[in-house]
C-alpha cells in the first residue's frame, strides 16, 4: 500500500512542476529577482518501516493439500449447470438425466481441447466431462475436460440392465447415486480374464469394469468391458489383510496375484480367528451374490 501511495505522490509532484498552480504565490520583489513563482515545498516521502508494511502471501498461510488418491476414475459427462466458487463445487446436468454435484480444489486439473486452463474458464451451459474419484466420503473431480478432445475413463459397478438389441447397458456405480447408462456397439470387447466371452454374459448382477470413450452427443460408449464376477460364482483370493471391520464384517485384501485390492464380507454369524488382523496372510474363498463377495472360508497361508 505504501508503494501505491508513493507512485501517486510522485505523479502529482511531476504534474505540479510542469503546470503552474492557480494558487502559486508571486513575490512583490519579483522585478529585482525576476518573475519567478515560489513553488510549494515538495513533501518528503517517508518509507513505512513497521511490520504492517510487510506484504504476506495469503497462500503461504493455507495448509498444504494432500496428494490426490490413486484410484480408478469414473467418467461423468453432462452440461455444467452451476459453479460455486465459494464452496468449490460444480453441479452437472448429467447426460443420462438428473443432476449431481462434485467438489474441486487446486488439485483439480482443467483442460480445454487438451490445453490446460483454470476453473475460472468454466461457463454454465458448457458440455464437460469429469474424471471423478471417491476421496474419503466425498466425490472429487480429479480432472475436468471441456469440449474438444474425446474424454476417456473407467467405471466399475454392477449390471442392472442390458438390452443387446438396443446397445444399452445400465450399471450401478458406487460413486454415482444415479444409474450409469453406457452405449455398447459391435466393436465393444467383452473379456473375462484373458479370454473373450459373448456379450450375453452381461446378466444383471454381474460385477464389471468398463472402459469409456465419450463421443459426440454426450453418450458414453464402452470400448471394453471386463467381467470381474458373476452372481453365484465362487472365487478364491490370496493375499494380505489390509483392513478389517468386525462391526460391518468388511475385510479388505491386497491380492498377491494381481496386486489389486478386494473387499469381501464376513457373514454376521462368523466368529473370526484372533489372528485375522491387518498384515496377516490369508486365503479367502467367497461367493459373489450380485452385491458383494461373501466369505465362505478363511485359512491362513503358511510362511
Amino acid at each position: 500500500m505504501a508503494v501505491g501511495c508513493s507512485l501517486f505522490t510522485s505523479s502529482a509532484v511531476a504534474q505540479s512542476a510542469n503546470e503552474p498552480s492557480s494558487s502559486a504565490i508571486i513575490s512583490p520583489k519579483s522585478e529585482a529577482k525576476g518573475d519567478a513563482a515560489i513553488e510549494p515545498r515538495k513533501p518528503s516521502i517517508i518509507e513505512d518501516s513497521d511490520d504492517g508494511s510487510i506484504a504476506v502471501d495469503p497462500s503461504a498461510l493455507l495448509p498444504e493439500l494432500p496428494p490426490v488418491p490413486k484410484a480408478n476414475a469414473t467418467l461423468i459427462g453432462g452440461t455444467l449447470d452451476r459453479i460455486d466458487m465459494v464452496r468449490d463445487r460444480v453441479t452437472v446436468r448429467l447426460f443420462g438425466g438428473g443432476k449431481e454435484s462434485f467438489l474441486f480444489d487446486p488439485r483439480t486439473q482443467v483442460y480445454r481441447s487438451g490445453k490446460a486452463v483454470t476453473v475460472a474458464d468454466l461457463h454454465e451451459g458448457e458440455r464437460i466431462y469429469l474424471d471423478t474419484i471417491l476421496d474419503g466420503s466425498t466425490v472429487f473431480a480429479r480432472t475436468i475436460r471441456l469440449t474438444g478432445a474425446h474424454a476417456t475413463g473407467t467405471s466399475q459397478g454392477v449390471v442392472l440392465k442390458f438390452r443387446n438389441n438396443r446397445g444399452e447397458l445400465v450399471l450401478r456405480d458406487a460413486l454415482s447415486p444415479n444409474p450409469v447408462d453406457v452405449r455398447v456397439n459391435p466393436s465393444t470387447r467383452v473379456m473375462q480374464g484373458d479370454r473373450a466371452v459373448p456379450i450375453n454374459a452381461l446378466v444383471p448382477g454381474t460385477l464389471i469394469s468398463v472402459s469409456f470413450s465419450a463421443e459426440g452427443g454426450g453418450r458414453n460408449t464402452a470400448t471394453e468391458i471386463l467381467i470381474l464376477a458373476q452372481p453365484g460364482t465362487q472365487y478364491t483370493f490370496s493375499g494380505q489383510v489390509v483392513h478389517i471391520d468386525l462391526r460391518t464384517g468388511l475385510l479388505v485384501l491386497n491380492s498377491s496375484t494381481d496386486h489389486k485390492t478386494y473387499e469381501v464380507y464376513l457373514p454376521p454369524s462368523t466368529n473370526p480367528d484372533e489372528g485375522l488382523l491387518p498384515g496377516a496372510s490369508v486365503k479367502v474363498v467367497a461367493d459373489f451374490d450380485g452385491e458383494h463377495y461373501v466369505v465362505h472360508n478363511v485359512t491362513f497361508n503358511s510362511h
